[in-house]
Order: C-alpha cells, then sequence, then structure tokens
C-alpha cells in the first residue's frame, strides 16, 4: 500500500500552491475586511485551467478524479486562503455532477464548459429556512405551465448568489401529498439568474466576508423545460451525485486550514519568548500542536480513502462522512488551539489565526452537521436504528 503522492498528484499541488503565493496573508486580511467576491483569484485559477479540474474533457475539463480535486482544494485553504479561497471555487468542482451525470449533451456543453473557463459562476439552490438538512420536505415550488415552470418559494444560505451568473435549483414540482415516498417529485434545473424574478438578500455572518451567503426570494421566476436535468420528479435522486463529493472536498478544505493554522502557531511558537525562553519549548504548548498534527494528518488519510473508493466506483458514503466529521473537529481544533498559542496577540487580525479560528467553523457546520455525520455512520456502518 503506497501512501505517497503520483507524481502528477505532487504537480497538481505545487502547480496550485504556486497560483496561491501571489494572495498572500494581506490580501486575504483585506478580502476579509472589506468583502468583495476574490474575482482575480478565482481568474487566476481558471485562467490555468484548475476550475475544471473534475470535469470531462469533453467540456474542457481535466477529467480527473476527486483525489486530485482533494488535493487541489487543501492546498488552497491551507496557502492562507482557508475557506474564503476555496469556497470561491468549490461549486465549481462537484456542484455540476448531476449535469455531467444526467444532463444530455447539449446541457453538458453549454452549462458545464462556461464554468469550466471561468466564464460563467454558479450556486447551489438547495436548502430552505424551514427545512434545514431535511431536503425531502422542500416547499419551493416549480409548477409546470407549457414548456416552462414557474417557480415561487424561498431559499436560504446560498454561497455566490452576489455574483452568480446561473443557479442548480432544487424544487418541488408533485406536492408532497400526492407521492408515495417525499424523496419523489423534487426536479433540479440548471438555468440563469434572473435578478429581476430574484431578490438576493445577503447575510452577515461571522467569518469569509469574501465570498457572500444569501437568502434568497423567488416570484414567478420562470425556467424553460430544457433547463430541467433529466426527470421531472428524480432531482433528489440526482443531487445525491454530488453529496459525497463535496463532504470529501470540504473535509480537504479544514484540513487544509487546519494546517495553515497550526504552521502559524508553530512559527510563533519558535518566535516567542517568554522568561527568556522560547514558548515553543514548553510542553503545555508542545503537546497541544502535536495532538493537532496527528489529528490533521489521520483526518487526512480518511479523506484520501474516500476520495479513493469514489475515483474507484466503490461505495463511499460512510468514508465521506466519516472523513468530513474528522475534519471538520481537527480543523477546528488546530485553528483554536492557534489561537490560544499566541495568546492575547491570537485575538488580533493582523496574526491572521482568529479569521481561521471564525472560519473554520464552516466546515465543522456544513454541508452536513457533525451529529448528523454520526448518525449516519451510526446508522450505515453500525447497524444500529434511525434515530430521525
Amino acid at each position: 500500500m503506497d501512501f505517497s503522492l503520483t507524481e502528477d498528484q505532487t504537480a497538481i499541488r505545487d502547480a496550485v500552491d504556486r497560483i496561491c503565493q501571489n494572495f498572500d496573508a494581506a490580501y486575504w486580511l483585506k478580502r476579509d475586511r472589506e468583502g468583495g467576491f476574490p474575482l482575480d483569484f478565482y481568474d487566476a485559477l481558471a485562467s490555468e485551467g484548475w476550475l475544471g479540474i473534475c470535469s470531462d474533457e469533453a467540456q474542457g475539463g481535466a477529467g480527473l478524479g476527486i483525489t486530485e480535486a482533494a488535493i487541489m482544494m487543501r492546498t488552497i485553504s491551507e496557502s492562507g486562503a482557508g475557506m474564503s479561497g476555496a469556497s470561491a471555487v468549490h461549486i465549481n468542482i462537484f456542484g455540476l455532477k448531476p449535469v455531467a451525470v444526467f444532463g444530455t449533451d447539449d446541457q453538458k456543453e453549454r452549462m458545464i464548459r462556461p464554468m469550466v473557463e471561468g466564464r460563467a459562476k454558479a450556486c447551489f439552490a438547495v436548502t430552505e429556512p424551514n427545512t434545514g438538512l431535511n431536503t425531502t420536505q422542500l416547499k419551493l415550488r416549480a409548477d409546470k405551465r407549457g414548456d416552462k415552470y414557474v417557480v415561487n418559494g424561498q431559499k436560504v444560505w446560498i454561497s455566490t448568489a452576489q455574483v452568480a451568473d446561473h443557479l442548480l435549483l432544487l424544487a418541488r414540482t408533485t406536492p408532497l401529498e400526492d407521492v408515495t415516498s417525499p424523496t419523489q417529485g423534487l426536479s433540479l434545473f440548471y438555468t440563469p439568474f434572473d435578478r429581476d424574478r430574484i431578490k438576493v438578500s445577503e447575510i452577515e455572518k461571522m467569518g469569509r466576508k469574501a465570498v457572500d451567503s444569501n437568502e434568497l426570494f423567488f416570484e414567478d421566476f420562470e425556467i424553460p423545460e430544457t433547463d430541467r436535468i433529466g426527470e421531472e420528479g428524480k432531482g433528489f435522486e440526482y443531487i445525491l451525485q454530488g453529496l459525497n463529493p463535496e463532504r470529501i472536498l470540504i473535509a480537504a478544505e479544514a484540513v487544509g486550514l487546519g494546517f495553515a493554522a497550526l504552521k502559524r502557531a508553530t512559527d510563533y511558537a519558535c518566535e516567542r519568548e517568554v522568561f527568556n525562553r522560547p514558548i515553543g519549548k514548553n510542553q503545555a504548548i508542545q503537546h497541544p500542536l502535536a495532538i493537532c498534527n496527528s489529528e490533521l494528518e489521520a483526518a487526512w488519510l480518511m479523506i484520501m480513502k474516500a476520495a479513493w473508493e469514489y475515483d474507484s466506483g466503490l461505495p463511499c458514503g460512510a468514508s465521506a462522512n466519516t472523513a468530513k466529521y474528522l475534519a471538520g473537529e481537527a480543523g477546528f481544533n488546530a485553528c483554536q488551539t492557534a489561537v490560544m498559542t499566541h495568546g492575547g496577540f491570537g485575538y488580533a487580525k493582523e496574526y491572521h489565526v482568529e479569521r481561521y479560528l471564525r472560519e473554520s467553523l464552516i466546515p465543522r457546520i456544513a454541508p452536513v452537521s457533525p451529529q448528523l455525520a454520526l448518525c449516519f455512520i451510526a446508522e450505515k456502518v453500525l447497524g444500529l436504528p434511525k434515530s430521525y
């Protein structure tokens, strides 16, 4: 069993890191203070073809696997870009997987290629205010009228909606009371973002100010039937294509963020002197940092296992959820320990670790809570009865 990166994987990591080095800590601190989508960072990755790392070569992508994408996303986050940098390109990697699997040839070409080339940005609109992770209970309606659908309702926590050109939308096309299973009657669409019919309200939040989160209000928003992906009523089945890759990638981003925080903490521990000695000599400083390193390394191995399973066509739900849980906790612990290692200076923005700590809550909470990841493992791996 070989745990080393291949020559190509190492080249991917190094090439992405070279791009990231042009966007230093001061750049991301400014983005954190002022907000504004990091378009120059996005364009730098797009210009060298990285936005299509997992897309098929037929649509201009590289045709690589989730393993390579995880390496790329960890590298972005670990560079100091954190979740701000990773979230700016996150949806490009996994978001249109349902289109790639279930779309027509025409849909694949007109929907995927613009994203691969960086000409179009998208957002993924699933979550609603009153349903949370209970996706089968979505209320937003898309009513069929001739050769189009008319959409009314709300979505919430939709990232990049301020800058998106298109949206991937899951909507109920058959009322819940008219289906035999709650997973039925949901349809998936990928369509242009009409700002005359979709009101976008940005949510002020704790961190990742550079990448917006929003509530969307749809009022008689029209979608042509040609923008529906696959069959009507099977959208829930289709979005499952992207759920495990998303868990794997956000886990990689959490590990990268944790290692970025750990690097700053260890550098500070070597430089900072108290009582005429570096604080890094003290085991009370050493041991928490060593624990964080161990947790991050273990989470990374789980991420690579889950990615290997996915790329090999094997069931990966258990590994993907385990990786997401371990990485979310390990990333958070590393960022919190980095702040404490800095003492009072950890609370100062100029040392960056307080920003990392704020951002570390994102992969801990989303796209599934640690509690629901544990519920999945308890049910699917341990055989315990379903708890919800």
